[in-house]
């Protein structure tokens, strides 16, 4: 039975069980619904509910039939949901880090300053990381900041830690954004530190964050090798009802 109640219990078996997968090779069996309700003491439906919200996110597979099992780790997210990189990783039961490239104060330029909303000239933060997982590099990853955001910035461990937890607890509270996704093909620098060759396909996302007042804190933008991140998109159709004809049975 699992103790404590500061968590639905499908929530808690989620959590075990995502520590696990961490542990586990992709294509290694998991329990099965029916297991996970004698190991936990729950219902079926707890332990389904535990089981559907890993597949949802990538780090199971499930084949009716058969089972469940680890699938291979995942690098991408929802395009309507942003997430830290470390947590994106760490979910995807992958090591984050980074390789710091540039950190500096500096004036802005007209284009950061628009991006920002500020006057042109203003201080800002341009901080430039090179973002891994289990040593891989996934994104160069080029940001700027209000000034305001220094003294939290230029001091944090952003090798291992990440920016918006670091611009939260300086009382930063990153809300809501905009953003763009392009093609590009990889120029020299950006082949050299991703690993790939010049003129490989890049996914770029190109984003503006605010915090709850509407003021624009970050801009951002996220270079990725395309065979090494994708974003999951959800959709609906738009068009009009078209309704099937009428059946004349005269």
């Amino acid at each position: 039975m699992i103790e404590g109640r500061q968590q639905p219990h499908y929530r808690q078996i989620e959590q075990v069980l995502r520590e696990r997968i961490a542990t586990l090779r992709p294509g290694e069996r998991l329990p099965s619904d029916a297991e996970l309700c004698a190991q936990f003491g729950v219902s079926r439906m707890t332990a389904r509910n535990a089981m559907e919200r890993l597949a949802v996110d990538g780090l199971i597979r499930r084949e009716p039939g058969r089972g469940s099992f680890v699938a291979e780790p995942p690098a991408h997210r929802r395009a309507n949901r942003l997430m830290t990189f470390s947590e994106e990783m760490r979910r995807a039961g992958r090591v984050p880090s980074s390789r710091i490239l540039t950190r500096v104060i500096r004036p802005s330029t007209d284009a950061e300053a628009a991006s920002l909303g500020i006057p042109p000239r203003q201080p800002i933060v341009h901080l430039r990381r090179l973002r891994q997982a289990d040593d891989q590099p996934i994104a160069l990853e080029s940001t700027i900041l209000l000034g305001a955001c220094a003294a939290a910035v230029m001091q944090a461990d952003l090798a291992h830690g990440s920016l918006h937890e670091t611009l939260g607890r300086a009382g930063f509270v990153l809300s809501r954004g905009t953003g763009t996704i392009a093609a590009a093909a990889a120029k020299a620098e950006e082949a050299r530190l991703l690993g790939i060759r010049i003129g490989d396909p890049l996914l770029v996302e190109s984003r503006v964050i605010r915090d709850a007042h509407g003021r624009r804190i970050e801009a951002t933008e996220s270079a990725y090798p395309a065979d090494r991140y994708a974003l999951d998109v959800q959709f609906e159709v738009e068009g009009r009802d078209v309704s099937p004809p009428l059946r004349n049975n005269a």
